[in-house]
C-alpha cells in the first residue's frame, strides 16, 4: 500500500502570500478555483491503493482547515489527516517526528510534497520509473528543465544521464551546477528514515560537543535543534552520488506557488490542464451568459450580467457579483466580491468580501515567465528593488472598497480600506 504526504507549513511562513494569507491558511488559498491543496489530493486519491494522505505543518487545528479536510474525505474517499508539529521542523524534520504515524500498516513506498507547487503530479509515472531504476529501496526525486540563470534560484541536480542517478544535489547554489530542478515532489522508502535518523543523531552530539553555539534563535531549546532536519540540505546532498536516489523528469507543468503574483500564473497553467482533466470546471458561452474568452472558471453561486466580458484566465468565487458591462481578465475573483457596472480589473486578486465602484479600473503587472523560453520559470520577485516597489500583480486584501471612477495600479492594499482616490505603485497600510 501506498501513502502521500503534504507539508502544508504554518503561520510564520508565508510571508510573501501576505495580505491574502491573513484571512486563509496559504495552502488553501484557491487556485483556478478550488484550494491549492485540492489539486495535490485529487491527484493522490487517483493513485490505486493509496491507503492515507497526511498532511504535516505547524498550523494550529482550525475550521478552514478541518472543513476542508471533511469534504475532501468525503469527495475523494480517502482518509485524510492532520499531524500539527510543535514547532517548525524543516522539510525532513517534520517527516522524522511522524514517522511511526506514516509507516503505521506498513506503506512499501510513500509520497512526500510541498503544498505550494502547482504540477501535473505525475505520480504514477514516478512509481514505475521507481520500479525501473536502481534497487526497490531506491528514492526518487521529482525534477524539471530550467534555464541557466533561474535554475540557481532552486535545487540544482547533477544526473547520469544514462542512469537518472542524481550524482550531486545543491540547494540554490551561487554559481551555475544545472539546470535539472528539484520539484518538491518525491518517492520515498521507509529506508528514508535510517538517512534522516542518521542526521538527527549527528545533530544530537554536535549539540553535546556545541551546546551554546546558535541558541539565541531557539531560546537553548536544544531538542528542536536537533529535530529541525532540511530534507535538501541535509539528506539529498549527503545521499547523492550513493547509488540511492534518482530524478525522474517531467517535462509536464510546473511553478512554485510563493507571492500572490504566482497563484495568477499557477491558476492559469491549472486552468489550461483542465480541458483534460476537468472540462465541466470551465465555463461556456452560454445564452444569456456573460461573454468568455479564454479558460474561466466560474462558481456556480456567482451572479454575472450577460453583458460582462471574462477571461483569459480568471476564476470567480462563491458568490461573487459582476455588474453591466465589466471586464476581467488574468485575475482571481475571491468569494463575497462586488464589481461595480463598467469596472475594469486586469492582472489583479480581488480580496474577499471587497468592492470596485463603477467605472474604476483594478490594474497590475503580471510576473510572468518569458513566453519566448520554454524553460523559464516564474521568479519569486523580492517586494522593493532599488527602494521602489516592484511593479506586480494588484492585491486587494479583504473588505477593501474602491470608489468609482478612480485608478489603482500596481498596488497593494491590506484588508478593510476604504480608498477614496486613485494610487499606483503603492502598498496601502
Amino acid at each position: 500500500m501506498l501513502k502521500s504526504v503534504i507539508l502544508i507549513g504554518g503561520p510564520q511562513k508565508g510571508t510573501r502570500f501576505r495580505p491574502l494569507s491573513f484571512e486563509v491558511p496559504k495552502p488553501l488559498f484557491p487556485v483556478a478555483g478550488v484550494p491549492m491543496l485540492q489539486h495535490h489530493v485529487e491527484e493522490c486519491a487517483k493513485v490505486p491503493n493509496m491507503k492515507e494522505i497526511l498532511l504535516i505543518g505547524f498550523y494550529q487545528p482550525n475550521e478552514e482547515l478541518t472543513r476542508f479536510m471533511c469534504s475532501a474525505q468525503q469527495e475523494f474517499k480517502i482518509s485524510i489527516r492532520y499531524l500539527q508539529e510543535y514547532a517548525a521542523l524543516g522539510t525532513g524534520g517534520g517527516i522524522y517526528h511522524f514517522r511511526d504515524q506514516i509507516l503505521s500498516g506498513g506503506p512499501e513506498a510513500f509520497f512526500i510534497m510541498n503544498a505550494d507547487v502547482c504540477s501535473e503530479f505525475p505520480l504514477p509515472e514516478m512509481l514505475n520509473f521507481q520500479k525501473e531504476h536502481g534497487e526497490p529501496s531506491s528514492f526518487v526525486i521529482l525534477g524539471t528543465t530550467a534555464n541557466r540563470k533561474q535554475s540557481m534560484n532552486y535545487g540544482c541536480i547533477v544526473e547520469n544521464q544514462q542512469t537518472n542517478e542524481v550524482l550531486h544535489y545543491v540547494e540554490k547554489p551561487s554559481t551555475f551546477v544545472s539546470d535539472i530542478i528539484n520539484c518538491g515532489i518525491y518517492l520515498f522508502t521507509p529506508e528514508i528514515f535510517q538517512h534522516i535518523g542518521a542526521v538527527f543523531q549527528k545533530n544530537q552530539q554536535d549539540m553535546l560537543l556545541y551546546p551554546y553555539e546558535g541558541d539565541e534563535q531557539t531560546n537553548g531549546n536544544g531538542w528542536h535543534r536537533a529535530e529541525a532536519i532540511r530534507l535538501e540540505q541535509d539528506i539529498f546532498t549527503a545521499l547523492a552520488g550513493q547509488g540511492k536516489l534518482y530524478v525522474y523528469k517531467t517535462p509536464a507543468i510546473w511553478s512554485q506557488i510563493k507571492s500572490a503574483g504566482s497563484a495568477i500564473y499557477a491558476s492559469r497553467l491549472y486552468l489550461n490542464q483542465y480541458h483534460k482533466t476537468h472540462p465541466e470546471r470551465l465555463a461556456t458561452n452560454k445564452e444569456g451568459g456573460p461573454r468568455i474568452s479564454g479558460n474561466v472558471y466560474i462558481h456556480p453561486t456567482a451572479n454575472i450580467d450577460p453583458t460582462a466580458v471574462l477571461g483569459p484566465n480568471v476564476s470567480i468565487g462563491t458568490g461573487v457579483t459582476i455588474g453591466a458591462g465589466v471586464r476581467v481578465r488574468e485575475s482571481i475573483i475571491l468569494h463575497g466580491a462586488t464589481l461595480q457596472d463598467h469596472s475594469c480589473v486586469l492582472n489583479c486578486i480581488v480580496g474577499w468580501d471587497s468592492t470596485i465602484g463603477k467605472w474604476a479600473r483594478v490594474e497590475g503587472t503580471p510576473s510572468d515567465p518569458n513566453p519566448n523560453d520554454p524553460y523559464a520559470k516564474i521568479d519569486s520577485e523580492t517586494l522593493f528593488r532599488d527602494g521602489k516597489l516592484t511593479p506586480s500583480i494588484t492585491i486587494l486584501g479583504c473588505n477593501v472598497t474602491i470608489p468609482a471612477e478612480v485608478i489603482i495600479l500596481n498596488s497593494i492594499v491590506l484588508p478593510y480600506k476604504d480608498l477614496n482616490r486613485s494610487f499606483k505603485n503603492q502598498i496601502i497600510l
